[in-house]
């Protein structure tokens, strides 16, 4: 039997050791760790709503009305007002039927993922898709199919080799990001729509990280290209930009309803609290009114400082990787960062291939003009090689 000492140490030994780290104040735009205040430029709360008191408060008044735990799944009796509110709402706002509260964005990718394919249909991803996109596809049966990163030719040809006249009963699945969490760049949506509706295939959108910051309202990627028409099911996260926790797959009516009866994920947990429904949906508001608009402004502002400042081009989005390499080497980056007042954690393999680590700068609408004047003469290269 494997000693879990011996892997352990072998993770060590490849510089791929992790060890958690505990804020000892709420995360926002400084991490107060081991007696130090860093600048944090690791979190996803890009819009700063983390600590807004819209959020606070809306949890505060939930829980005193229906309490702390939701008690069973809601296929029993878990189910409750702000569960069935945050789903009425996301759907209207992203413009579609349905939608569906899951826990988390990992079990919304299990969940719906396993609902909609099986033995026999195909999916498609991109290579680059998140983990738990691709967790998803292999748990669901399906024959698993993946493209190089945006390669809109050799998607083409997955298509064209798989659409026989056997696949007529079969489903394919396309399935890409709004924004690339580790990468930080978007996807070609506008073609691989044309070639989705080209061979009859369905089509899987992943707004987590574009969500809130793009579009009108925040709507993403699909919405600011005026192409929400061709996606078949959306999903997005309230952890990151609605400053929340909880996820949603949005689709027609029909699609949520089978969704529902089948996804796992869904079906064999408590519901989430009510209390992180009501923050969702207190996240939502924010970013489809007037003071998420402001955030946008400010946070695409400081995407604007930064970039001008390294003179490199703006992302679409508020991730920006520092791709280095080498693992140690990523590593030592970090620490230095850190000893400059600055959090930006090494990311290493499995969560990118190895020899692709990275430091993945995330800016937040609360980072000051000092905050990214501060990063930007610390990353700029002449700097990091010190």
């Amino acid at each position: 039997m494997r000693d879990p000492g011996s892997e352990l140490n072998k993770l060590r030994e490849e510089n791929l050791y992790r060890e958690l780290k505990h804020g000892a104040s709420a995360t926002g735009r400084t991490f107060h760790s081991e007696n130090l205040s860093l600048v944090n430029f690791s979190s996803n709360d890009y819009l700063g709503f983390g600590a807004h008191e819209d959020i606070k408060e809306a949890v505060t008044e939930t829980t005193a009305t229906f309490g702390v735990g939701s008690g069973s799944s809601r296929m029993l009796s878990g189910g409750t007002t702000p569960h069935l509110l945050i789903e009425k709402e996301t759907a209207n706002f992203f413009g579609k039927d349905s939608s569906l509260f899951f826990a988390n964005g990992y079990g919304a990718a299990l969940g719906t993922l396993g609902a909609i394919l099986q033995k026999g249909d195909t999916v498609i991803l991109d290579k680059l898709c998140h983990a738990s996109l691709i967790d998803g596809s292999r748990l669901s049966g399906a024959t698993v199919r993946t493209f190089p990163h945006n390669n809109i030719d050799r998607l083409r040809k997955i298509l064209n080799s798989i659409n026989g006249p056997d696949q007529k009963e079969n489903r394919i699945l396309i399935v890409t990001e709004g924004i690339f969490s580790m990468d930080g760049d978007s996807s070609p949506i506008k073609e691989i729509i044309k070639l989705k509706e080209q061979h009859q295939a369905l089509l899987l959108l992943d707004e987590a990280h574009s969500f809130g910051i793009i579009g009108e309202n925040g709507k993403g990627i699909a919405h600011k290209e005026k192409l929400i028409h061709g996606v078949d099911f959306l999903m997005t996260t309230f952890g990151k930009s609605a400053g929340a926790a909880g996820s949603v797959t949005v689709s027609s009516d029909t699609w949520i309803k089978l969704i529902l009866n089948r996804a796992r994920s869904f079906i064999y947990s408590t519901a989430p609290m009510p209390s992180q429904a009501a923050a969702a949906l207190a996240g939502l508001k924010l970013i489809r009114g007037s003071v998420g608009e402001e955030r946008r402004i400010s946070l695409h502002r400081n995407i604007d400082q930064l970039c001008n400042e390294l003179q490199t081009p703006k992302p679409q989005g508020a991730i920006i990787p520092l791709i280095i390499g080498d693992e140690l080497e990523t590593l030592k980056v970090s620490a230095k960062l850190r000893k400059r007042g600055i959090l930006a954690p090494a990311i290493r393999y499995p969560t990118v291939a190895k020899g692709a680590a990275r430091i993945r700068i995330t800016i937040s609408a609360n980072h000051s003009e000092n905050d990214i004047a501060l990063l930007a003469q610390t990353i700029k290269p002449s700097l990091i090689s010190t």
